[in-house]
């Protein structure tokens, strides 16, 4: 069964941090582009983060460059996002996800269950 398991949000004042964590099981990361994606209440779902293929430099949304960290641990088969200096506009639902290898993660095949990340001011 594949299967993308969230941990890691909550709440949090305005400067301080939070590391989702994402793991999957029926499937090898090596395969997939994987990233993290978030949708506030009210807007569209959008793209974070993506790694296209295995060993490719990471892509970030402008609203979050120099704050936030994908890694991924493959031994583990498990990705991470690292945000620091979090502001409350990145209040949202997070959602990992992995996707068709080579795209920049535009072509989802695998979404994991959500997770609110809240920031208060």
């Amino acid at each position: 069964e594949v299967r993308l398991v969230e941990s890691g949000g909550g709440s949090v004042q305005a400067g301080g941090s939070l590391r989702l964590s994402c793991a999957a099981s029926g499937f090898s990361f090596d395969d997939y582009a994987i990233g993290w994606f978030r949708q506030a209440p009210g807007k569209e779902r959008e793209v974070v983060s993506c790694i296209n293929t295995r060993g490719d430099r990471p892509s970030y949304a402008e609203s979050v460059k120099g704050r936030f960290t994908i890694s991924s641990d493959n031994a583990k088969n498990t990705m991470y996002l690292q945000m620091n200096n979090l502001k409350p506009e990145d209040t949202a639902v997070y959602y990992c996800a992995a996707g068709v290898v080579g795209t920049p993660c535009t072509l989802i095949d695998f979404w994991g269950q959500g997770n609110q990340v809240t920031v208060s001011s």
